[in-house]
Parts: structure tokens; C-alpha cells; sequence
């Protein structure tokens, strides 16, 4: 089985992406992923474009966008679920600790099928923007800062599945990672392999094959996913992702149903 369980709901109109809050957005997704042998998807949109999450952002990157209905987002995706579509209802949901428990509150009176858990920010400074954390840390900094957070994320059980897990890595400045206490962490959540990165700088999957192979003696199951922001991107190089997986020793990828996982043959 092939899913792809990150996946934010848009359309080009007059070459500017729009937010596709709708059912025809889903078809659209469906379709394209039907065409590039994708059995599911996810829907996972930010869960700062909702106006139920406006109390617990500060940044205007946020702010700005965060004008959307959370209950049309899910609507839709229900929607297409009642009418058999092969999809998933979920949210990428930002670590921000300091709002973890009203956040949760917040969404907990909807049917999640799963919850990504990401970093994206960490003391309201981008890791994947730059100058961001790199233009007030040194490389060693911004890594143990991340993988801290990450953690903690792991550790919180908020989350279903930990989205583009390295994703630190994003501009190409290494250093050498002890992943071993986010693996010991990982207590039932899974790893996304995701073929964003092979579309940033770095120019290469997340996670690392090292921190995939630990993954895998230690248990942790995974996910696949294309992060796509377009329809044209839904299940890219997921090939690729099945390769990465294998190559570490998995065989099976997990699915979702009302935020309980299963395992089914990978591929």
C-alpha cells in the first residue's frame, strides 16, 4: 500500500496558490493521487490557518493567515469520505508547548483520523526560514535546539506521527546527530519519509537513512508523504520514499482510522 499523509489543499488561480478549503479541492487531490498510484491520502492543512487557533498565535506569518474555517476544512474532507473516497481527515499541528493543552482542547471536538506534530518554530524563530534560527545561532546551536524540541514533541502524545522529522537539515548545514533520544521517545508514534526535501535546499528525503534505520530496529513504524501544497505534487517521487523505506528495513507502512493505527504491506 501507497499512502501520502501530508497534504495541504490548494489551487493555482492566475498563477497564485490559494487555500482549496472544498470538495472539489479533494477530488482534485484524489484524482491526482490515483493517477500517480496512491491508494490514500491524508489531508493535513496548518493548523494556524484556522480562525478556532487565532489565540494562540503571535507571529505575523501566522496571524495573517490565519482567516480560515476549520469547520468548512472539515466538512470537505468528511464529505468525501461519506462518498468512499480514499481519504483521511488531519492536521499539521505545530509544537508550540506553551499552548499544547488549550491547543489540544481546541481541537478535540473533531473527528482527526491522525495529528502531525511538527517544528517549524522554536522561541517564535523560524528553523526553516533563514536568517531565522541560523542568523542567531551557530550550526551545533540550532540542531540541539531542534531536536530538544522534537522531543519534546515525541514526549507530549499529542501527536500520531512526527512530519518531516530532520527537517532542521533543510538548508545542508550538518552536524553529527544523537537521534537515540528521539527514538527512545517514540513511544507508538510514527516517522514520516517524506520527498519534501527533495524539493528544498538540501535536495534530499527526510528523514536520514541512519535515523530511518534506528527507527526501524527500535519498532518506530512510518508514514509516507509528499508534503504537496498543489495537486501536481500529490504522491511525487513517493517511489522514492518506498525505496528509503525499504532500504532500512520496513515493510509495512501505517494507515489511520479515527486516530488508531494499522499496519499494511508497504508498496
Amino acid at each position: 500500500m501507497v499512502v501520502d499523509y501530508h497534504l495541504h489543499l490548494r489551487a493555482l488561480r492566475d498563477d497564485v496558490e490559494e487555500i482549496d478549503h472544498t470538495l472539489e479541492g479533494v477530488e482534485r487531490y484524489v484524482e491526482a493521487a490515483s493517477e500517480r498510484g496512491v491508494d490514500e491520502i491524508g489531508l493535513t492543512e496548518h493548523v494556524y490557518y484556522f480562525r478556532q487557533t487565532e489565540p494562540f498565535w503571535v507571529l505575523p506569518y501566522q496571524l495573517e493567515r490565519c482567516r480560515h474555517d476549520l469547520d468548512r476544512y472539515c466538512d470537505a474532507v468528511l464529505e468525501a469520505k461519506r462518498q468512499g473516497l480514499p481519504v483521511k481527515l488531519g492536521l499539521e499541528v505545530d509544537w508550540v508547548p506553551e499552548h499544547a493543552d488549550e491547543l489540544e482542547d481546541a481541537l478535540a471536538p473533531y473527528p482527526w483520523d491522525y495529528l502531525l506534530g511538527s517544528v517549524h518554530w522554536i522561541g517564535g524563530v523560524a528553523v526553516d526560514q533563514r536568517p531565522g534560527l541560523w542568523g542567531e545561532h551557530p550550526v551545533e546551536r540550532v540542531w540541539a535546539l531542534y531536536a530538544g524540541e522534537l522531543e519534546a514533541a515525541a514526549r507530549s502524545g499529542r501527536f500520531d506521527v512526527l512530519a518531516h522529522p530532520d527537517l532542521v537539515k533543510i538548508f545542508g548545514d550538518r552536524v553529527e546527530w544523537d537521534w537515540q533520544p528521539l527514538i527512545d521517545v517514540l513511544d507508538g508514534i510514527a516517522l514520516e519519509v517524506s520527498t519534501a526535501g527533495l524539493r528544498k535546499p538540501v535536495g534530499e528525503l527526510y528523514p536520514d537513512a541512519g535515523l530511518l534505520r534506528a527507527a526501524r530496529e527500535a519498532g518506530v513504524p512510518i508514514t509516507l508523504a509528499s508534503d504537496a501544497h498543489l495537486a501536481a505534487d500529490v504522491g511525487r517521487d513517493l517511489g522514492r520514499a518506498v525505496e528509503h523505506a525499504r532500504a532500512a528495513g520496513f515493510d509495512t507502512v501505517t494507515v489511520f482510522e479515527g486516530r488508531r493505527s494499522r499496519q499494511e504491506p508497504l508498496g
